[in-house]
């Protein structure tokens, strides 16, 4: 869940791109720049510390995402100048999320305790897709193996919870109700 300031600094930045038509790109930059700090904990760790000299913050972003479009790069300084830097994954998660809005894609998360095969994959994107009503829908997918087994299904503000660590649950609150 973002922030008011993240969402608040991602509709900005879709503004600018959508007048600077460069919006695309910008999806493929936020995808990225999100997908690296969360696959770093290192990263996460240095963007949240107060130890941590901001300007090395700034500095440590610009170099790791060198590659990205200039208004990544503007965006990066300009959480900087407002002190408000450890919000980039969350602004570039918000992006995402008004980005695919816009375009009227749904998005769908999907955790089960194991990897998910091709077959059940396409016949959970076709039940999204049934659910929704949208023809277009986007899957992410994780593995939680908290959950034992089964899955549970968010789409927008909706959660299925099919997980068998929830039904193990609802027993346990029975149970514990008849004693």
């Amino acid at each position: 869940m973002s922030s008011k300031a993240a969402i608040r600094y991602a509709k900005a930045v879709l503004q600018q791109a959508n007048e600077t038509k460069v919006a695309e790109v910008m999806f493929g930059d936020m995808k990225s720049v999100h997908a690296t700090i969360q696959g770093s904990k290192e990263l996460r760790s240095v963007l949240k510390s107060p130890v941590v000299n901001t300007n090395d913050k700034k500095e440590a972003l610009l170099s790791i995402f060198e590659n990205q479009s200039n208004t990544t790069k503007r965006l990066i300084q300009v959480l900087f100048d407002n002190k408000r830097i450890a919000l980039l994954s969350a602004v570039a998660s918000s992006y995402i999320d008004l980005y695919n809005e816009s375009k009227g894609v749904k998005a769908a998360k999907v955790i089960t305790a194991v990897a998910l095969t091709d077959a059940l994959e396409k016949k959970v994107l076709d039940k999204v897709k049934e659910l929704t009503g949208s023809t277009s829908v986007t899957l992410s997918k994780e593995i939680d193996p908290e959950i034992i087994g089964g899955f549970i299904l968010r789409v927008g503000d909706l959660q299925y919870n099919a997980s068998i660590a929830n039904q193990l649950g609802n027993i346990k609150r029975e149970f514990s109700k008849s004693l």
